[in-house]
């Protein structure tokens, strides 16, 4: 799949099902520091994914400093042609011009390889 290089910053995009609703998402960094894969909220509103009391509650430390987020299991996240399901991604209102960080847990789950040359993510068999 295409990657956009696009202000210092690697762009995919991917699609979230969660009971039964779908959403595609563009501008998803992609963000090898980043150990989770982290979605906006405002991105999956529609679809209904909001916290609840049922949910557990993380802080995440970065360079932009301390943000909270929700973990929620979702039915699906596809990127590329490849789908994990039932899998736990973190949400979180997101202060940047982007939608999500498509962290080291799907990238490495998913065997994702990032030709730089070519702007792709690749899956390797």
């Amino acid at each position: 799949m295409q990657i956009e290089y696009r202000d210092g910053l690697l762009f995919t995009e991917l699609t979230i099902q969660y009971k039964g609703q779908s959403k595609f998402i563009k501008d998803i960094v992609i963000d090898t520091g980043a150990s989770h894969t982290l979605i906006s909220q405002d991105a999956v509103d529609e679809i209904d994914i909001r916290a609840t009391k049922e949910d557990h509650f993380i802080t995440n430390y970065g360079i932009g400093g301390e943000e909270h987020a929700f973990i929620k299991r979702i039915d699906l996240i596809e990127i590329g042609g490849y789908t994990l399901k039932d899998v736990e991604i973190d949400f979180t209102a997101f202060r940047y011009n982007i939608n999500g960080l498509l962290g080291l847990d799907i990238l490495l789950k998913g065997n994702f390889n990032i030709d730089l040359l070519n702007l792709e993510l690749k899956r390797l068999q």
